[in-house]
C-alpha cells in the first residue's frame, strides 16, 4: 500500500540540547505548537497534544535519543493522522542543529495532507523563531 511522506529541513543556531528540549518538553512545545502537552521523552511513553475539545491527540514515542532523533506515532488523532509517524532528526553542524523533520504514513495524498504540510512548514519556521530568537506566537495566530 503506497503512504505519503512530508518532509522538511531547518537550519537552527543553538544547541543541539536547546533543540532537543524545545521538541520533547511539553512547557517547550506549548510555545510553538500545541495550546496544552503532557509527556516525557522516553521510548513508549504516551504524548497528550491539546488544541481544542475537538483535537486533543495523543502519541507514543518510538524513538528518543537524547539530543538526536525523537519519533512519535500518532494513536489518537484524526483519521488522516491516526498511526501515522513523525519524527526529528538532529545533525550537529558548524554553529547549530540541522533539524530534519518528517512526516510519514499518509494513507492519502489529500486536502487534510497538504494543509498538514504547509502547516508544519509554519510551525517549524515558528520552532527556529522560539528557540533563537525566544519568540512565541500566541496559540490562536498558529497555523
Amino acid at each position: 500500500m503506497e503512504t505519503f511522506s512530508i518532509f522538511h529541513d531547518l537550519f537552527i543556531k543553538a544547541s543541539s540540547k536547546k533543540v532537543f528540549d524545545a521538541i520533547t518538553i511539553p512547557d517547550h512545545l506549548i510555545n510553538w505548537w500545541p495550546l496544552e502537552c503532557s509527556g516525557i521523552p522516553k521510548e513508549g511513553e504516551e504524548y497528550n497534544f491539546y488544541f481544542s475539545p475537538e483535537y486533543d491527540w495523543y502519541g507514543k514515542v518510538s524513538t528518543c535519543t537524547h539530543h538526536k532523533q525523537f519519533y512519535i506515532t500518532m494513536t489518537k488523532s484524526d483519521k488522516d493522522w491516526n498511526n501515522t509517524s513523525f519524527g526529528f532528526d538532529l545533525e550537529e553542524i558548524k554553529e547549530g542543529i540541522q533539524l530534519k523533520f518528517w512526516h510519514k504514513g499518509w494513507p492519502k495524498c489529500n486536502n487534510e495532507f497538504r494543509q498538514s504540510s504547509f502547516c508544519w512548514a509554519i510551525l517549524l519556521s515558528g520552532l527556529k523563531n522560539y528557540i533563537e530568537k525566544g519568540i512565541i506566537i500566541p496559540f490562536e495566530e498558529r497555523e
